[in-house]
């Protein structure tokens, strides 16, 4: 177990399997140094354990873990396709997407849980540049999406 996995452990979390596409895509892409995610999903053992809007149906606080959810099925993908964690060198980029009730504007807030995971795993590696948007709906009735771009080193 490399040193990423092993901060995740003392955190009491582990890396999932690579969630399975609900689409014609793959999980993730190498382009040179970075790597790119598709969407991740807030799934845990292939199921979504909430759905609806924030603000609505989902409280901010239920939608801030699932975005840790999704962070950790993002660097799942990241493994599947550079094979250890430590070989990635920073977070270079965070996209969140929050499906939204009409008056919620607390996205960046509900992101934050992608963004403190990254920190607390990777450190200053894990600083990084980052969107929270809100959108009117997500696949499955999602209550929240993320995507990273990292670079890795060969």
């Amino acid at each position: 177990m490399g040193q990423v996995e092993q901060r995740l452990a003392e955190l009491g979390l582990t890396l999932p399997e690579v969630a399975a596409p609900v689409a014609a895509y793959v999980p993730a892409v190498r382009d040179g140094v970075h790597v790119l995610t598709s969407g991740q999903l807030p799934f845990v053992g292939g199921k979504l354990p909430l759905s609806g809007k924030v603000g609505a149906e989902v409280t901010a606080e239920d939608a801030k873990e699932l975005a840790q959810v999704c962070a950790l099925n993002a660097l799942a993908a990241v493994k599947s396709v550079v094979g250890d964690l430590d070989r990635v060198e920073q977070v270079v980029k965070v996209v969140g997407f929050v499906a939204s009730a009409p008056d919620f504007t607390g996205q960046p807030g509900v992101v934050n849980g992608t963004s403190e995971l990254l920190g607390k795993v990777f450190g200053e590696k894990g600083v990084h540049a980052r969107s929270a948007v809100g959108v009117a709906v997500l696949p499955l009735d999602a209550p929240v999406e993320v995507e990273l771009m990292v670079r890795v080193r060969d």
